[in-house]
């Protein structure tokens, strides 16, 4: 398989205090990762180490709750082998999302696997709003997933980079928004749940999550492109995220792009969900209704059909611009959108893109991602398990 391990994470991000030390653990819990279940003597003979060490490592995972037996498969000679896999009910971890427009909490299990998904809306985010969905969140996350809450690892967070200087975009008053510059979000929410907090740029959890859930195992190195209230990406290179010195890798939207008259215009100004907001205010529609019809926006299909037209182009000029400047196998393009609007956003690309008159470098292969809407939060929930229990 192409896809690898996570390789960034936070500048800021925790250390592993209650993960694993062993580097061969980390080895084993990766190749069952990657590869799905197998037999000890299997993992033995991909990853280098003996046969004896495997057996020790996964007798002491299976004993810690993180790995769990298979049935026996039998063989023509010798004793049957036995499968180990990851026990999904080993470890869990929260993550959650800090939008510009929305937040979102999701309870994953150490597959991954969404167990549990929480959402808020607002015209934009305050502290009190965000801190108080989190809080009450999470009380509700263990109301229903009670045997989870023991077995929590961490709080993972997304959240877009500086977030305060976005006021005048998403209407916001000054005051509001300037508390989220004075504050440590880090401290705040541990101090609030109680959990080791992990945190990343929204658009690299995104491409996190679509690495390590989505199409990672298809491509050792893609672009990814997320288009929420404003646009962001990620890249993976030799099958490792990569978050760049500064963790804004790939940060798409201050891309100059034509802005349609003749100049030129930062990418988030004509591809985001921002404008296709500015559309429905102008027609005197609530944009937070897109977030309530959030898996069928057919009753907006006159301003969707356009913004998908006026946004493909604009994504096939990003995407020639990325492939100019470093190769990779695809370009992914995903969004806080329901799944048939980014395949006609996605197809809408491929056109404008084979379009181009591009000369010296190869087309770029434009294809829709896989985790979809969610992407972020399941980064931000799958940034704590790999930091402490897989290779970084």
């Amino acid at each position: 398989m192409a896809g690898s391990d996570i390789h960034i994470l936070d500048p800021e991000g925790g250390a592993n205090q209650s993960g694993l030390r062993d580097q061969n653990a980390r080895v084993v819990l990766s190749f069952i990762r990657r590869h799905g279940a197998m037999p000890s003597a299997e993992i033995a003979r991909r990853s280098g180490l003996s046969a004896q060490t495997v057996s020790n490592i996964t007798r002491a995972l299976e004993a810690d709750g993180l790995l769990r037996r298979g049935k026996a498969i039998k063989g023509k000679v010798g004793k049957p082998s036995v499968p180990v896999a990851l026990n999904p009910r080993g470890v869990h971890a929260l993550g959650l999302n800090i939008g510009r427009r929305s937040a979102e909490l999701v309870l994953v299990d150490f597959n991954g696997t969404p167990l549990e998904t929480m959402t808020t809306a607002y015209a934009y985010p305050t502290t009190e709003d965000v801190f108080r969905f989190l809080t009450d969140g999470i009380v509700r996350v263990f109301e229903k997933h009670p045997k989870a809450r023991h077995s929590v690892s961490a709080i993972g967070v997304a959240r877009p980079s500086k977030l305060w200087e976005w006021l005048e975009v998403v209407n916001a008053p000054a005051d509001a928004m300037q508390t989220w510059q004075d504050i440590d979000i880090r401290a705040a929410i541990a101090e609030r749940t109680g959990f080791e907090v992990f945190i990343e740029n929204d658009a690299t959890s995104a491409c996190v999550a679509e690495h390590l859930l989505g199409r990672g195992n298809e491509f050792l190195d893609f672009a990814y492109i997320f288009i929420g209230a404003f646009v962001g990406g990620g890249l993976v290179f030799n099958g490792k995220v990569f978050s760049g010195r500064t963790g804004n890798a790939a940060a798409l939207g201050p891309m100059p792009v034509p802005d349609g008259n003749g100049g030129a215009t930062e990418l988030l100004n004509v591809a985001s969900l921002h404008v296709l907001e500015r559309s429905l205010i102008e027609a005197g529609i609530d944009p937070l209704l897109l977030r309530n019809y959030i898996d069928d926006w057919g009753r907006y299909e006159e301003y969707v059909a356009p913004w998908i037209e006026s946004t493909s182009r604009s994504l096939a000029i990003a995407a020639a611009s990325i492939s100019s400047i470093v190769e990779v196998e695809a370009i992914l393009i995903d969004g806080a959108m329901p799944a048939p609007v980014c395949a006609r956003l996605t197809a809408a690309t491929q056109k404008a893109s084979a379009d181009l008159d591009i000369t010296l470098i190869e087309r770029p292969r434009i294809e829709q991602a896989r985790v979809g809407r969610g992407a972020r939060s399941l980064g931000a929930a799958l940034l704590p398990i790999h930091a402490r229990y897989f290779l970084a």
